[in-house]
C-alpha cells in the first residue's frame, strides 16, 4: 500500500524559465525518450542514486510540505497559452532526482535544479540553507491551468512519485491515481515500482495543450509515457505508453487507477467512524468486448482479495466515485465527494486479458489499497517493443452507459432473526416496475431467498432485496441484473464477492 495524503492538495517559455535560473543552460536537440528507453533496455539495470543531502534529508510529513518553490524560479513558469508549470522538491517519499528538461525552437533546455529555487520555513529550517545538493534533483511537476476560475490557475496534473500522475477536472478535488505500469501487484513476490528518472516538457501552442513525456527505468523494463492532458470540465489524460521488457512480464499491469476503500454502507462495521463512508472511489465498472456493463462495489476485505474479469477488447474500465453529495460522506474537511472518477478508455483492439482488480486491507483512511488495470493475455517478451495508447478521463460523473437503470447504492448486514444469514439490497436508478431481478449465486451449499423488486417512496427508483445463507461456505459470488420482458439486461450487472472472514464470521 501507498502512504498518499500528503499530496492530495498539493515561444514565452524560454524567457520565464531564463528567470528561473536557466539561462546558462545550453540547448540541445536530444534522443527521443522512446529511443533512450529502448537503448536502456538493452542493458541491465543500473541506476543508483546517493542518499539525498541536507536540507532534503530525513524530511517529514510538515517539513517537507514547508518548502515551496519559489514563484517565478521553481512555480508558476509558463508553459505556452493558458499552461505553467511548478517544479517539485526532493525528500519525504520523494527521493529519486528527476532531470526535467523543456522544448524549444532552438531544442532542449535542462532546467538546473538548486535549492535556492525554493522557499524553507524557518519553523522547520531555522539554519541557513545549504547553496548545493549534490546528488539531489527534481521530484516531479505540477501543471497549472484555468479550470474553475478565467484568472486562477488551478493545479490540474501532478506527475510525482514512482510513476504516478494525478489529475482533477472542474470542480474536484485530487482523489486516486494513475500509474504508467504495475509490477507484481497482488501477486506473492514484492511488488516493483518502477521510476520516471527524465521528464520533457513541450510548450502549449494556441491550437494544442502542452506534452509531457516520461522517461522510466526499474530492474524489469524500461519504458516512456507521453501524456497529453486536456482539461475541463472533464480533464482528458491521453496517454501512450511504449514498454521495453529486460526480462519476460507474465503479470504486467497496464493504465493502472491506484484508490483508498476505507468503509462504505456494504461493509457499516469495518470502524466506529461518524461517516458514513470514507473512500476516494465506490466501484469499479467495466464495460467489457462482449456488450456487458459491470459493476462491483469496492471492499476492505479481510485478507488480500484478487479478483479477475476475463475480456476480449474492453470497451473502458474505471473506478467510479459516489455520491457526489456531502451528505453521503460528511466529511468537510477532506471532501470526498469531490473526488473525481477515473475511466480508462482503450484505442485500438488490446485483445484478450482480464481486468484485475486487487483490495488490500487497511485499518485507517491513509493508504491506497485498491488497484485496478488491465493484464494482457500474453506475457510482454524482451527484445519488443509493446505500445499501447489510451485516454484517461477524470471527472465528477461516470460514463453514461445507455439504456441501463444505474446503480445508485448497494448495502448489506445482518439478518437479526436468522443467524448466519446476510440482507443484500441494491437500489436502481429506474421507475419501471416492469423489469425483473436476475440473481444467480455460486458458492458450495450457498444459496438466496426472498428475492423481490419494489418502488422506493418518492420516486427514488427500484429497489431489489435479498437474503444470502452461506451454510458453511467461506465465500461466494453473487451476480444481479435487472431484465425486461425479453430478458435483455436492463441495467449494469452488479457483482460482490461474500467472505466469511470479511463479515466477522457471519
Amino acid at each position: 500500500m501507498i502512504r498518499r495524503r500528503a499530496f492530495l492538495a498539493g515561444g514565452a517559455a524560454a524567457a520565464a524559465l531564463a528567470r528561473a535560473g536557466t539561462a546558462g543552460a545550453t540547448p540541445s536537440r536530444g534522443t527521443s525518450l522512446v529511443e533512450r528507453a529502448r537503448r536502456l533496455a538493452t542493458h541491465p539495470y543500473a541506476r543508483r542514486h546517493p542518499p539525498l543531502p541536507p536540507p532534503f534529508d530525513a524530511l517529514t510529513y510538515d517539513s517537507y510540505r514547508a518548502i515551496r518553490p519559489k514563484p517565478g524560479a521553481a512555480a508558476q513558469l509558463q508553459l505556452g497559452p493558458g499552461y505553467a508549470f511548478d517544479l517539485l522538491p526532493p525528500g519525504f517519499y520523494f527521493d529519486t532526482p528527476v532531470t526535467v528538461e523543456i522544448a524549444g525552437p532552438e531544442g532542449l533546455r535542462p532546467l538546473p535544479f538548486s535549492p535556492a529555487l525554493f522557499d524553507f520555513d524557518p519553523r522547520y529550517f531555522p539554519g541557513t540553507i545549504p547553496k548545493d545538493a549534490p546528488g539531489a534533483g527534481f521530484s516531479g511537476l505540477r501543471l497549472r491551468h484555468p479550470l474553475n476560475e478565467p484568472q486562477v490557475m488551478d493545479e490540474v496534473l501532478v506527475v510525482q512519485g514512482a510513476s504516478y500522475f494525478r489529475a482533477v477536472a472542474a470542480g474536484t478535488l485530487y482523489g486516486l491515481s494513475a500509474r504508467a505500469v504495475a509490477l507484481g501487484t497482488g501477486g506473492p513476490a514484492p511488488e516493483e515500482f518502477p521510476e520516471i528518472v527524465h521528464l520533457r516538457l513541450t510548450p502549449a501552442t494556441q491550437s494544442a495543450p502542452p506534452v509531457i513525456e516520461a522517461l522510466i527505468d526499474s530492474p524489469s523494463l524500461a519504458a516512456c509515457l507521453t501524456l497529453r492532458p486536456e482539461p475541463g470540465q472533464q480533464t482528458v489524460t491521453r496517454c501512450a505508453l511504449s514498454l521495453f521488457p529486460r526480462r519476460r512480464l507474465d503479470a504486467a499491469g497496464l493504465a493502472p487507477l491506484t484508490s483508498m476503500f476505507f468503509k462504505g454502507p456494504m461493509q457499516p462495521a469495518v470502524a466506529d467512524d461518524f461517516r458514513p463512508r470514507v473512500h476516494d472511489s465506490a466501484a469499479l465498472r467495466i464495460d467489457n468486448g462482449a456488450g456487458e456493463t459491470l459493476w462491483r462495489p469496492l471492499a476492505n476485505p479481510a485478507q488480500v482479495e484478487t479478483s479477475a474479469f476475463l475480456d476480449h477488447g474492453p470497451r473502458g474500465f474505471g473506478l467510479i466515485q459516489r455520491p457526489r453529495d456531502f451528505a453521503g460522506f460528511e466529511d468537510a474537511e477532506a471532501g470526498y465527494h469531490r473526488r473525481p472518477t477515473a475511466w480508462v478508455r482503450p484505442s485500438g483492439d488490446w485483445g484478450r486479458g482480464a481486468v484485475m482488480l486487487v483490495e488490500i486491507p487497511t485499518a485507517d483512511e491513509f493508504m491506497d489499497n485498491v488497484v485496478a488495470f488491465w493484464r494482457p493475455e500474453r506475457p510482454l517478451l524482451p527484445g519488443v517493443e509493446h505500445r499501447f495508447a489510451y485516454d484517461i478521463l477524470w471527472s465528477a460523473a461516470a460514463p453514461h452507459a445507455p439504456g441501463l437503470a444505474s446503480i445508485r447504492d448497494s448495502r448489506s448486514g445482518r439478518v437479526h432473526d436468522r443467524p448466519g444469514a446476510r440482507q443484500f439490497v441494491v437500489d436502481f436508478a429506474t421507475r419501471d416496475a416492469t423489469l425483473t431481478p436476475d440473481l444467480s449465486v455460486d458458492g458450495e451449499g450457498v444459496r438466496a431467498e426472498g428475492l423481490a423488486a419494489y418502488a422506493l417512496p418518492g420516486g427514488h427508483g427500484l429497489r431489489v432485496g435479498f437474503q444470502l445463507l452461506p451454510g458453511k461456505a467461506e465465500r461466494a459470488e453473487l451476480r444481479l441484473v435487472l431484465r425486461d420482458r425479453t430478458g435483455r439486461a436492463a441495467s449494469p450487472v452488479w457483482l460482490w464477492r461474500w467472505t466469511r472472514a470479511r463479515d466477522g464470521g457471519v
